[in-house]
Protein backbone atom coordinates (compact mmCIF):
# COMPACT_ATOMS: atom_id res chain seq x y z
CA UNK A 1 0.00 0.00 0.00
CA UNK A 2 1.19 3.64 -0.92
CA UNK A 3 2.18 5.97 1.69
CA UNK A 4 -0.04 8.70 2.22
CA UNK A 5 1.26 12.35 1.03
CA UNK A 6 1.23 14.79 3.86
CA UNK A 7 1.12 18.52 3.41
CA UNK A 8 0.88 21.25 5.98
CA UNK A 9 -2.63 22.17 7.26
CA UNK A 10 -3.41 25.79 5.79
CA UNK A 11 -3.43 27.90 8.66
CA UNK A 12 -4.92 31.81 8.65
CA UNK A 13 -1.65 33.42 9.00
CA UNK A 14 0.34 31.18 5.99
CA UNK A 15 -0.12 34.63 3.83
CA UNK A 16 0.33 37.77 6.22
CA UNK A 17 -1.64 40.95 5.04
CA UNK A 18 2.04 42.20 4.90
CA UNK A 19 4.48 39.76 4.22
CA UNK A 20 7.28 42.51 4.63
CA UNK A 21 6.11 43.62 8.28
CA UNK A 22 9.09 43.26 10.15
CA UNK A 23 9.77 43.45 14.38
CA UNK A 24 10.28 47.02 14.11
CA UNK A 25 7.48 47.87 12.12
CA UNK A 26 5.26 46.09 14.97
CA UNK A 27 7.06 48.23 17.61
CA UNK A 28 6.26 51.67 15.34
CA UNK A 29 2.16 50.49 15.27
CA UNK A 30 1.75 49.41 18.56
CA UNK A 31 2.79 53.20 20.05
CA UNK A 32 0.11 54.86 17.95
CA UNK A 33 -2.36 56.03 20.32
CA UNK A 34 -5.37 53.84 19.66
CA UNK A 35 -3.49 50.99 20.23
CA UNK A 36 -1.32 52.35 23.08
CA UNK A 37 -3.43 50.91 26.09
CA UNK A 38 -3.95 47.46 24.70
CA UNK A 39 -4.12 44.84 27.61
CA UNK A 40 -1.81 42.03 26.01
CA UNK A 41 -2.35 39.83 28.49
CA UNK A 42 -6.04 39.75 27.68
CA UNK A 43 -4.57 37.84 24.17
CA UNK A 44 -4.07 33.92 24.31
CA UNK A 45 -0.37 32.76 23.17
CA UNK A 46 -2.14 31.35 19.70
CA UNK A 47 -3.22 35.03 18.25
CA UNK A 48 -0.91 37.23 20.50
CA UNK A 49 -1.79 40.80 20.04
CA UNK A 50 1.57 41.47 18.15
CA UNK A 51 1.04 38.42 16.26
CA UNK A 52 -2.04 40.02 15.23
CA UNK A 53 -0.51 43.49 13.99
CA UNK A 54 2.52 41.50 12.05
CA UNK A 55 0.14 39.54 10.69
CA UNK A 56 -3.51 41.15 9.93
CA UNK A 57 -1.81 44.77 9.43
CA UNK A 58 0.61 45.98 6.65
CA UNK A 59 2.66 49.66 6.02
CA UNK A 60 1.31 51.56 3.16
CA UNK A 61 2.27 54.51 1.49
CA UNK A 62 0.44 57.08 -0.53
CA UNK A 63 1.80 60.36 -2.94
CA UNK A 64 0.18 63.45 -2.53
CA UNK A 65 -3.02 63.10 -4.61
CA UNK A 66 -3.39 59.56 -4.16
CA UNK A 67 -7.11 58.52 -3.68
CA UNK A 68 -7.23 56.20 -0.51
CA UNK A 69 -10.91 55.16 -0.24
CA UNK A 70 -13.45 56.23 -2.70
CA UNK A 71 -17.65 57.22 -1.24
CA UNK A 72 -19.45 54.05 -2.45
CA UNK A 73 -16.67 51.69 -2.77
CA UNK A 74 -16.64 48.50 -0.84
CA UNK A 75 -13.45 48.06 1.96
CA UNK A 76 -12.73 45.70 4.42
CA UNK A 77 -9.74 47.19 6.35
CA UNK A 78 -9.38 50.60 8.62
CA UNK A 79 -6.43 53.29 8.49
CA UNK A 80 -4.30 54.96 10.69
CA UNK A 81 -2.50 57.43 9.55
CA UNK A 82 1.43 57.20 11.01
CA UNK A 83 2.63 60.24 8.66
CA UNK A 84 1.54 63.17 7.17
CA UNK A 85 -2.31 64.34 6.38
CA UNK A 86 -5.60 63.05 4.49
CA UNK A 87 -8.26 65.16 3.12
CA UNK A 88 -12.10 63.37 4.03
CA UNK A 89 -14.15 65.33 1.17
CA UNK A 90 -17.34 66.55 3.01
CA UNK A 91 -18.90 68.31 -0.45
CA UNK A 92 -20.67 65.47 -2.30
CA UNK A 93 -21.21 67.05 -5.43
CA UNK A 94 -17.40 66.98 -5.88
CA UNK A 95 -16.79 63.37 -5.68
CA UNK A 96 -19.49 62.43 -8.34
CA UNK A 97 -17.43 61.86 -11.12
CA UNK A 98 -17.40 57.95 -10.71
CA UNK A 99 -21.39 58.62 -10.28
CA UNK A 100 -22.03 60.65 -13.83
CA UNK A 101 -19.50 57.21 -15.29
CA UNK A 102 -21.87 54.27 -13.81
CA UNK A 103 -25.00 56.91 -14.86
CA UNK A 104 -24.92 56.31 -18.81
CA UNK A 105 -27.31 58.43 -20.78
CA UNK A 106 -30.36 56.77 -21.98
CA UNK A 107 -30.65 55.51 -25.36
CA UNK A 108 -33.09 57.48 -27.61
CA UNK A 109 -35.53 55.14 -29.55
CA UNK A 110 -33.44 56.23 -33.01
CA UNK A 111 -29.98 54.86 -31.31
CA UNK A 112 -31.86 51.92 -29.64
CA UNK A 113 -33.36 50.82 -33.43
CA UNK A 114 -30.22 51.57 -35.80
CA UNK A 115 -28.48 49.30 -33.33
CA UNK A 116 -29.29 46.34 -35.09
CA UNK A 117 -27.17 47.30 -37.88
CA UNK A 118 -24.48 49.74 -36.51
CA UNK A 119 -23.19 46.83 -34.08
CA UNK A 120 -19.56 45.27 -34.91
CA UNK A 121 -19.52 42.15 -36.72
CA UNK A 122 -16.78 41.14 -33.81
CA UNK A 123 -17.19 40.46 -30.31
CA UNK A 124 -16.19 43.17 -28.31
CA UNK A 125 -15.13 45.92 -30.02
CA UNK A 126 -14.05 48.92 -28.46
CA UNK A 127 -13.58 52.85 -29.59
CA UNK A 128 -10.42 53.50 -27.66
CA UNK A 129 -10.66 57.39 -28.49
CA UNK A 130 -13.34 57.19 -25.97
CA UNK A 131 -10.86 56.00 -23.15
CA UNK A 132 -9.22 59.54 -23.14
CA UNK A 133 -12.22 61.17 -22.44
CA UNK A 134 -11.74 60.77 -18.67
CA UNK A 135 -8.76 63.30 -18.09
CA UNK A 136 -9.31 63.73 -14.09
CA UNK A 137 -8.96 59.95 -13.44
CA UNK A 138 -5.24 58.67 -13.78
CA UNK A 139 -3.69 55.48 -12.49
CA UNK A 140 -0.29 54.75 -11.39
CA UNK A 141 1.54 51.44 -10.11
CA UNK A 142 2.45 51.56 -6.61
CA UNK A 143 4.03 48.01 -5.09
CA UNK A 144 2.34 45.69 -7.87
CA UNK A 145 -1.53 47.70 -6.81
CA UNK A 146 -3.03 50.33 -9.07
CA UNK A 147 -3.43 53.62 -7.82
CA UNK A 148 -5.95 56.34 -8.87
CA UNK A 149 -4.74 59.68 -7.90
CA UNK A 150 -6.10 63.32 -8.91
CA UNK A 151 -3.28 65.30 -11.27
CA UNK A 152 -3.28 68.86 -9.38
CA UNK A 153 -4.60 67.99 -6.03
CA UNK A 154 -4.12 71.18 -4.22
CA UNK A 155 -6.14 73.23 -7.05
CA UNK A 156 -9.11 70.10 -6.26
CA UNK A 157 -8.76 70.43 -2.68
CA UNK A 158 -9.14 74.17 -2.95
CA UNK A 159 -12.42 74.35 -4.63
CA UNK A 160 -14.41 72.13 -2.03
CA UNK A 161 -15.08 71.23 1.67
CA UNK A 162 -13.26 68.70 3.37
CA UNK A 163 -11.65 67.95 6.91
CA UNK A 164 -8.00 66.72 7.64
CA UNK A 165 -7.17 64.10 9.37
CA UNK A 166 -3.66 64.08 11.27
CA UNK A 167 -1.41 61.84 12.44
CA UNK A 168 -2.77 58.99 14.83
CA UNK A 169 -6.33 59.64 13.44
CA UNK A 170 -7.87 56.63 11.92
CA UNK A 171 -10.68 56.24 9.30
CA UNK A 172 -12.60 53.42 7.12
CA UNK A 173 -13.79 51.20 10.32
CA UNK A 174 -16.96 51.51 9.87
CA UNK A 175 -17.05 49.89 6.09
CA UNK A 176 -14.56 47.51 7.38
CA UNK A 177 -16.83 46.18 10.33
CA UNK A 178 -19.64 46.20 8.94
CA UNK A 179 -18.82 45.84 5.10
CA UNK A 180 -20.97 48.58 3.72
CA UNK A 181 -19.86 50.98 1.19
CA UNK A 182 -17.03 53.99 2.28
CA UNK A 183 -18.83 56.62 3.53
CA UNK A 184 -16.27 59.38 1.86
CA UNK A 185 -13.56 59.44 -0.01
CA UNK A 186 -10.09 59.54 1.33
CA UNK A 187 -7.29 61.98 -0.41
CA UNK A 188 -3.90 61.95 0.36
CA UNK A 189 -3.32 65.42 0.94
CA UNK A 190 0.48 65.11 1.61
CA UNK A 191 2.33 62.26 1.32
CA UNK A 192 1.26 59.72 3.52
CA UNK A 193 2.06 56.80 5.46
CA UNK A 194 -0.38 54.45 7.61
CA UNK A 195 -1.23 51.14 9.11
CA UNK A 196 -4.00 49.19 7.01
CA UNK A 197 -5.05 46.73 9.32
CA UNK A 198 -7.75 43.88 7.49
CA UNK A 199 -11.09 43.36 9.15
CA UNK A 200 -9.67 39.95 10.57
CA UNK A 201 -7.28 41.48 12.89
CA UNK A 202 -9.65 44.64 13.54
CA UNK A 203 -12.06 42.20 14.44
CA UNK A 204 -9.57 39.87 17.36
CA UNK A 205 -8.82 42.94 18.89
CA UNK A 206 -11.57 44.65 19.50
CA UNK A 207 -13.35 41.21 20.86
CA UNK A 208 -10.46 41.27 23.26
CA UNK A 209 -9.77 44.16 24.74
CA UNK A 210 -12.81 46.13 26.31
CA UNK A 211 -11.07 49.38 26.12
CA UNK A 212 -10.30 49.08 22.26
CA UNK A 213 -14.11 47.74 21.70
CA UNK A 214 -15.30 51.12 23.82
CA UNK A 215 -13.20 53.05 21.27
CA UNK A 216 -14.09 51.59 18.04
CA UNK A 217 -18.07 51.37 19.07
CA UNK A 218 -17.88 55.20 20.51
CA UNK A 219 -16.64 56.20 16.87
CA UNK A 220 -19.04 53.74 15.63
CA UNK A 221 -22.18 55.96 17.21
CA UNK A 222 -20.55 59.05 16.60
CA UNK A 223 -20.22 58.86 12.91
CA UNK A 224 -23.13 56.18 12.09
CA UNK A 225 -25.43 54.62 14.03
CA UNK A 226 -27.98 57.06 14.33
CA UNK A 227 -27.99 57.67 10.88
CA UNK A 228 -28.45 53.72 10.37
CA UNK A 229 -30.96 53.45 13.15
CA UNK A 230 -33.17 56.35 12.02
CA UNK A 231 -33.09 55.02 8.03
CA UNK A 232 -35.14 52.07 9.68
CA UNK A 233 -38.52 52.58 9.27
CA UNK A 234 -39.66 51.80 12.96
CA UNK A 235 -37.69 54.13 14.22
CA UNK A 236 -37.21 56.99 11.74
CA UNK A 237 -40.48 59.17 13.36
CA UNK A 238 -38.65 59.65 16.37
CA UNK A 239 -36.54 62.90 17.77
CA UNK A 240 -32.98 63.60 17.30
CA UNK A 241 -32.26 63.32 21.36
CA UNK A 242 -34.68 59.96 21.30
CA UNK A 243 -33.05 58.19 18.50
CA UNK A 244 -29.34 59.16 20.51
CA UNK A 245 -30.52 58.01 23.35
CA UNK A 246 -31.48 54.74 21.49
CA UNK A 247 -28.16 54.60 19.67
CA UNK A 248 -26.34 54.64 22.93
CA UNK A 249 -27.57 51.38 24.64
CA UNK A 250 -27.92 49.80 20.76
CA UNK A 251 -25.41 46.76 20.37
CA UNK A 252 -23.02 46.09 17.29
CA UNK A 253 -22.39 42.42 17.03
CA UNK A 254 -20.81 40.43 14.02
CA UNK A 255 -21.74 36.68 13.38
CA UNK A 256 -20.54 34.55 10.92
CA UNK A 257 -17.40 34.63 8.36
CA UNK A 258 -16.66 37.80 7.17
CA UNK A 259 -15.23 36.09 4.08
CA UNK A 260 -18.36 33.92 3.04
CA UNK A 261 -17.72 33.46 -0.45
CA UNK A 262 -14.73 31.85 0.01
CA UNK A 263 -16.18 28.61 1.97
CA UNK A 264 -19.43 28.90 -0.34
CA UNK A 265 -18.75 26.79 -2.87
CA UNK A 266 -17.68 24.23 -0.50
CA UNK A 267 -21.38 24.29 1.71
CA UNK A 268 -23.02 24.37 -1.13
CA UNK A 269 -22.46 20.70 -2.49
CA UNK A 270 -23.74 19.75 1.21
CA UNK A 271 -26.91 18.82 2.26
CA UNK A 272 -29.17 21.55 3.84
CA UNK A 273 -28.19 19.57 7.46
CA UNK A 274 -24.82 19.91 6.86
CA UNK A 275 -25.04 23.40 5.75
CA UNK A 276 -27.10 24.33 8.72
CA UNK A 277 -24.75 22.43 11.26
CA UNK A 278 -22.32 25.46 9.66
CA UNK A 279 -24.11 28.56 10.27
CA UNK A 280 -24.21 30.70 13.77
CA UNK A 281 -26.94 31.04 16.02
CA UNK A 282 -27.57 34.74 16.22
CA UNK A 283 -30.91 33.88 18.60
CA UNK A 284 -32.48 30.60 19.26
CA UNK A 285 -36.05 29.49 19.45
CA UNK A 286 -37.16 29.38 22.89
CA UNK A 287 -34.62 31.88 24.48
CA UNK A 288 -35.65 35.06 25.81
CA UNK A 289 -36.35 37.86 24.01
CA UNK A 290 -33.56 40.38 25.24
CA UNK A 291 -33.77 42.66 22.33
CA UNK A 292 -34.52 43.95 19.02
CA UNK A 293 -32.39 42.37 16.14
CA UNK A 294 -31.79 44.90 12.88
CA UNK A 295 -29.81 43.74 10.00
CA UNK A 296 -27.45 46.07 9.22
CA UNK A 297 -25.51 44.12 6.48
CA UNK A 298 -25.55 40.67 5.15
CA UNK A 299 -28.06 37.64 5.84
CA UNK A 300 -29.53 35.32 8.11
CA UNK A 301 -31.79 32.01 7.70
CA UNK A 302 -35.10 31.99 10.08
CA UNK A 303 -35.83 28.36 11.41
CA UNK A 304 -38.64 26.53 12.46
CA UNK A 305 -38.10 23.53 15.07
CA UNK A 306 -39.90 20.81 12.91
CA UNK A 307 -39.76 16.95 14.54
CA UNK A 308 -36.45 16.34 15.33
CA UNK A 309 -35.26 18.59 12.78
CA UNK A 310 -35.42 22.39 11.74
CA UNK A 311 -37.17 23.77 8.59
CA UNK A 312 -36.31 27.21 6.90
CA UNK A 313 -39.16 29.04 7.04
CA UNK A 314 -37.24 32.60 5.92
CA UNK A 315 -34.33 34.84 5.42
CA UNK A 316 -33.70 38.45 6.42
CA UNK A 317 -31.50 40.73 4.78
CA UNK A 318 -30.53 44.49 5.49
CA UNK A 319 -32.85 46.41 7.25
CA UNK A 320 -35.23 43.44 8.37
CA UNK A 321 -35.91 42.77 11.52
CA UNK A 322 -36.36 39.84 14.25
CA UNK A 323 -38.49 39.83 17.27
CA UNK A 324 -40.44 42.34 17.07
CA UNK A 325 -43.97 40.38 16.93
CA UNK A 326 -42.67 38.75 20.43
CA UNK A 327 -41.72 42.18 21.74
CA UNK A 328 -44.97 43.50 20.11
CA UNK A 329 -47.17 40.80 21.70
CA UNK A 330 -45.76 40.54 25.15
CA UNK A 331 -45.94 45.36 25.61
CA UNK A 332 -49.72 44.41 24.12
CA UNK A 333 -50.99 42.02 25.96
CA UNK A 334 -48.76 40.77 28.35
CA UNK A 335 -47.57 37.61 26.04
CA UNK A 336 -44.47 35.84 27.20
CA UNK A 337 -40.66 36.86 25.91
CA UNK A 338 -39.89 33.55 24.25
CA UNK A 339 -38.50 33.83 20.64
CA UNK A 340 -40.65 31.93 18.31
CA UNK A 341 -37.72 30.78 15.89
CA UNK A 342 -34.34 30.88 15.65
CA UNK A 343 -31.89 33.56 13.72
CA UNK A 344 -28.72 32.27 12.02
CA UNK A 345 -25.90 33.81 10.23
CA UNK A 346 -25.29 33.32 6.69
CA UNK A 347 -22.26 33.41 5.99
CA UNK A 348 -21.80 36.57 7.40
CA UNK A 349 -23.89 39.57 9.15
CA UNK A 350 -24.04 42.52 11.42
CA UNK A 351 -26.82 43.27 13.68
CA UNK A 352 -27.80 46.10 15.74
CA UNK A 353 -29.42 45.05 19.23
CA UNK A 354 -31.91 47.16 20.31
CA UNK A 355 -32.73 46.42 24.45
CA UNK A 356 -36.58 45.16 24.86
CA UNK A 357 -36.92 48.06 27.52
CA UNK A 358 -35.84 50.68 25.14
CA UNK A 359 -38.07 49.10 22.22
CA UNK A 360 -41.26 48.86 24.26
CA UNK A 361 -40.67 52.67 26.05
CA UNK A 362 -39.17 54.86 23.62
CA UNK A 363 -40.05 53.48 19.84
CA UNK A 364 -43.13 51.41 19.99
CA UNK A 365 -45.43 53.89 21.82
CA UNK A 366 -45.13 56.24 18.70
CA UNK A 367 -44.91 53.84 16.08
CA UNK A 368 -47.53 53.60 13.23
CA UNK A 369 -49.85 51.34 13.58
CA UNK A 370 -49.51 50.42 9.61
CA UNK A 371 -45.78 49.01 10.25
CA UNK A 372 -46.72 46.52 13.94
CA UNK A 373 -47.66 43.00 12.86
CA UNK A 374 -51.07 41.57 13.37
CA UNK A 375 -52.11 40.62 16.76
CA UNK A 376 -51.51 36.83 17.62
CA UNK A 377 -54.64 34.63 18.16
CA UNK A 378 -54.11 34.17 21.98
CA UNK A 379 -51.74 35.00 24.89
CA UNK A 380 -51.35 30.90 25.21
CA UNK A 381 -50.67 30.68 21.18
CA UNK A 382 -46.68 30.19 21.10
CA UNK A 383 -45.53 32.99 18.43
CA UNK A 384 -43.78 29.90 16.09
CA UNK A 385 -46.99 28.37 15.39
CA UNK A 386 -48.60 31.96 14.09
CA UNK A 387 -46.05 31.85 11.09
CA UNK A 388 -44.57 29.72 8.27
CA UNK A 389 -47.43 26.97 8.44
CA UNK A 390 -48.40 27.87 4.46
CA UNK A 391 -44.95 28.40 2.75
CA UNK A 392 -45.49 30.17 -0.79
CA UNK A 393 -42.24 28.11 -1.67
CA UNK A 394 -41.74 24.21 -1.39
CA UNK A 395 -39.09 23.58 1.37
CA UNK A 396 -36.88 21.89 -0.48
CA UNK A 397 -36.66 25.11 -3.32
CA UNK A 398 -36.07 27.15 0.06
CA UNK A 399 -33.32 25.27 1.16
CA UNK A 400 -31.83 25.50 -2.27
CA UNK A 401 -31.98 29.16 -2.69
CA UNK A 402 -30.97 29.95 0.71
CA UNK A 403 -27.96 27.22 0.71
CA UNK A 404 -26.55 28.61 -2.73
CA UNK A 405 -26.99 32.37 -1.50
CA UNK A 406 -29.01 33.31 -4.41
CA UNK A 407 -30.92 35.32 -2.19
CA UNK A 408 -28.12 37.61 -2.58
CA UNK A 409 -29.70 38.83 -6.02
CA UNK A 410 -31.89 42.06 -6.79
CA UNK A 411 -32.04 41.12 -10.31
CA UNK A 412 -31.56 37.27 -10.69
CA UNK A 413 -31.80 35.30 -13.54
CA UNK A 414 -34.11 32.27 -13.33
CA UNK A 415 -35.46 30.17 -15.83
CA UNK A 416 -37.96 27.74 -15.83
CA UNK A 417 -36.58 24.22 -17.53
CA UNK A 418 -39.80 22.67 -18.56
CA UNK A 419 -40.82 26.04 -20.69
CA UNK A 420 -37.31 26.49 -22.17
CA UNK A 421 -37.03 24.97 -25.18
CA UNK A 422 -33.04 25.97 -25.62
CA UNK A 423 -34.06 28.14 -28.73
CA UNK A 424 -31.26 30.57 -27.12
CA UNK A 425 -33.37 33.80 -28.45
CA UNK A 426 -32.82 34.98 -24.76
CA UNK A 427 -28.35 34.59 -25.57
CA UNK A 428 -29.17 36.17 -28.78
CA UNK A 429 -31.16 38.90 -27.91
CA UNK A 430 -28.07 39.67 -25.39
CA UNK A 431 -25.49 39.19 -28.15
CA UNK A 432 -26.88 42.09 -30.33
CA UNK A 433 -26.87 44.26 -27.60
CA UNK A 434 -23.56 43.77 -26.19
CA UNK A 435 -21.11 44.56 -29.03
CA UNK A 436 -21.70 40.57 -30.72
CA UNK A 437 -20.83 38.84 -26.91
CA UNK A 438 -23.72 37.42 -24.62
CA UNK A 439 -22.73 38.97 -21.04
CA UNK A 440 -24.62 35.30 -19.24
CA UNK A 441 -24.53 31.77 -19.64
CA UNK A 442 -27.62 29.82 -20.40
CA UNK A 443 -26.03 27.71 -17.50
CA UNK A 444 -26.12 27.18 -13.73
CA UNK A 445 -27.33 25.39 -10.43
CA UNK A 446 -30.85 23.38 -10.63
CA UNK A 447 -33.78 22.35 -8.36
CA UNK A 448 -36.30 20.98 -10.32
CA UNK A 449 -37.54 22.91 -13.08
CA UNK A 450 -35.66 26.33 -11.63
CA UNK A 451 -32.53 26.95 -13.11
CA UNK A 452 -30.20 29.97 -11.58
CA UNK A 453 -28.73 30.70 -14.36
CA UNK A 454 -25.24 32.33 -14.55
CA UNK A 455 -25.79 36.21 -14.98
CA UNK A 456 -25.35 38.91 -12.57
CA UNK A 457 -27.54 39.22 -9.72
CA UNK A 458 -26.65 42.56 -8.89
CA UNK A 459 -26.25 41.53 -5.39
CA UNK A 460 -27.50 43.09 -1.84
CA UNK A 461 -24.46 42.29 -0.94
CA UNK A 462 -22.02 43.49 -4.02
CA UNK A 463 -18.88 41.16 -2.50
CA UNK A 464 -17.02 41.59 -6.30
CA UNK A 465 -16.75 45.72 -5.56
CA UNK A 466 -14.28 44.81 -2.52
CA UNK A 467 -10.63 45.73 -4.00
CA UNK A 468 -10.93 47.26 -7.05
CA UNK A 469 -8.50 49.69 -7.35
CA UNK A 470 -9.50 52.33 -9.79
CA UNK A 471 -13.34 52.52 -8.55
CA UNK A 472 -14.69 50.94 -12.13
CA UNK A 473 -16.87 48.79 -11.08
CA UNK A 474 -19.70 50.48 -8.35
CA UNK A 475 -23.74 50.56 -7.36
CA UNK A 476 -25.71 53.06 -9.27
CA UNK A 477 -27.14 55.13 -7.27
CA UNK A 478 -30.57 55.85 -9.35
CA UNK A 479 -31.60 51.77 -9.22
CA UNK A 480 -29.05 49.82 -7.22
CA UNK A 481 -27.37 48.00 -10.31
CA UNK A 482 -23.94 47.13 -10.39
CA UNK A 483 -22.00 48.55 -12.94
CA UNK A 484 -18.81 48.63 -14.84
CA UNK A 485 -17.31 51.58 -16.58
CA UNK A 486 -14.98 50.18 -19.31
CA UNK A 487 -13.10 53.47 -19.63
CA UNK A 488 -11.57 53.04 -16.21
CA UNK A 489 -11.58 49.40 -15.76
CA UNK A 490 -7.83 47.86 -15.62
CA UNK A 491 -8.69 44.43 -16.16
CA UNK A 492 -7.05 43.54 -13.34
CA UNK A 493 -9.68 40.83 -12.30
CA UNK A 494 -10.31 41.81 -9.00
CA UNK A 495 -13.68 41.80 -9.05
CA UNK A 496 -13.86 38.51 -11.44
CA UNK A 497 -11.81 36.50 -8.75
CA UNK A 498 -14.11 38.18 -6.06
CA UNK A 499 -17.83 37.30 -7.38
CA UNK A 500 -18.82 33.48 -6.05
CA UNK A 501 -21.31 32.78 -8.45
CA UNK A 502 -18.77 33.39 -11.70
CA UNK A 503 -20.59 35.64 -13.02
CA UNK A 504 -18.24 37.94 -14.36
CA UNK A 505 -15.80 37.75 -17.13
CA UNK A 506 -12.40 38.69 -18.66
CA UNK A 507 -12.17 39.34 -22.44
CA UNK A 508 -9.64 40.54 -24.41
CA UNK A 509 -11.11 43.79 -26.73
CA UNK A 510 -10.60 44.46 -30.45
CA UNK A 511 -10.84 47.76 -32.75
CA UNK A 512 -13.42 48.40 -34.89
CA UNK A 513 -11.39 46.20 -37.97
CA UNK A 514 -11.21 42.87 -35.19
CA UNK A 515 -7.98 43.35 -34.48
CA UNK A 516 -7.08 43.07 -30.70
CA UNK A 517 -6.08 45.87 -29.30
CA UNK A 518 -2.62 45.46 -27.80
CA UNK A 519 -0.91 46.99 -24.50
CA UNK A 520 2.25 49.79 -25.84
CA UNK A 521 4.41 48.90 -23.39
CA UNK A 522 4.08 44.57 -23.38
CA UNK A 523 2.54 44.66 -26.50
CA UNK A 524 -0.14 41.99 -24.87
CA UNK A 525 -3.98 42.16 -25.61
CA UNK A 526 -5.73 44.17 -23.46
CA UNK A 527 -8.43 42.41 -21.04
CA UNK A 528 -11.07 43.94 -19.76
CA UNK A 529 -14.18 42.59 -17.64
CA UNK A 530 -17.58 42.38 -18.51
CA UNK A 531 -21.04 41.04 -17.26
CA UNK A 532 -24.56 41.65 -17.16
CA UNK A 533 -25.92 45.47 -16.59
CA UNK A 534 -29.90 45.17 -16.93
CA UNK A 535 -29.46 46.34 -20.76
CA UNK A 536 -28.92 49.71 -19.25
CA UNK A 537 -30.01 52.60 -21.43
CA UNK A 538 -32.33 50.35 -23.73
CA UNK A 539 -35.85 50.59 -23.71
CA UNK A 540 -38.18 47.91 -22.17
CA UNK A 541 -35.70 46.55 -20.02
CA UNK A 542 -33.50 43.40 -20.11
CA UNK A 543 -33.57 41.95 -23.60
CA UNK A 544 -33.28 38.34 -22.36
CA UNK A 545 -36.08 38.87 -20.59
CA UNK A 546 -38.41 40.61 -23.61
CA UNK A 547 -37.05 38.05 -25.87
CA UNK A 548 -38.06 34.91 -24.42
CA UNK A 549 -40.39 33.48 -26.69
CA UNK A 550 -42.08 30.69 -23.77
CA UNK A 551 -41.88 33.41 -20.89
CA UNK A 552 -39.86 31.22 -19.83
CA UNK A 553 -37.52 33.48 -18.48
CA UNK A 554 -37.38 36.19 -15.37
CA UNK A 555 -35.29 38.98 -13.49
CA UNK A 556 -36.20 39.18 -10.59
CA UNK A 557 -35.67 40.38 -6.58
CA UNK A 558 -35.10 37.69 -4.49
CA UNK A 559 -35.95 39.73 -1.28
CA UNK A 560 -39.86 40.23 -3.02
CA UNK A 561 -40.94 36.30 -1.75
CA UNK A 562 -44.62 36.98 -3.03
CA UNK A 563 -43.90 37.80 -6.34
CA UNK A 564 -40.83 34.49 -6.51
CA UNK A 565 -44.00 32.35 -5.86
CA UNK A 566 -46.52 33.49 -7.83
CA UNK A 567 -43.79 33.06 -10.60
CA UNK A 568 -42.87 29.48 -9.63
CA UNK A 569 -45.99 28.29 -9.13
CA UNK A 570 -47.85 29.32 -12.20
Amino acid sequence: MAKAKTIHLPERWDRPFGPDMTDEDVDRVVALRIFENIDESAFPASQAFRDIIKNDARLVTYQRGDIVVREGDYGSSVFVIMRGQAAVILDTQADDKKERRLARRQRTFGSAFAQLWTNAKMPEVRDIATYDAETDLNVRTEADEKRAFIPDVDSFLAKIKIHTLNEGQNFGEIAALSRTPRTATVVAKSDLEMVEMRWQGLREIRRRDNRFRELIDRLYRERSLSRHLGESPLLSHLDESTLEMVAAKTIFETHGDFDWWSSYKRLASKDSEEVLKQEPVIAEQGAYVDGLIMVRSGFARITQRLDHGERTVGYASTNDVFGLDEIVHHWRDGGPLRLGQTLRAIGYVDILRVPTAMVEEHILPTVPAHLLPEPLRSKSTPAWQERGDEALLSQSLFDFLVDNRTINGTQTMLINTDRCTGCDDCVRACSSTHNNNPRFVRHGPVHGNLQVTNACMHCTDPVCLIGCPTGAIGRNAADGRVMIDDRTCIGCGTCANSCPYNNIRLVEIRDEEGNFILDSESNVPIVKVTKCDLCFGQFGGPACQRACPHDALIRINMNDQQKLAEWVNR
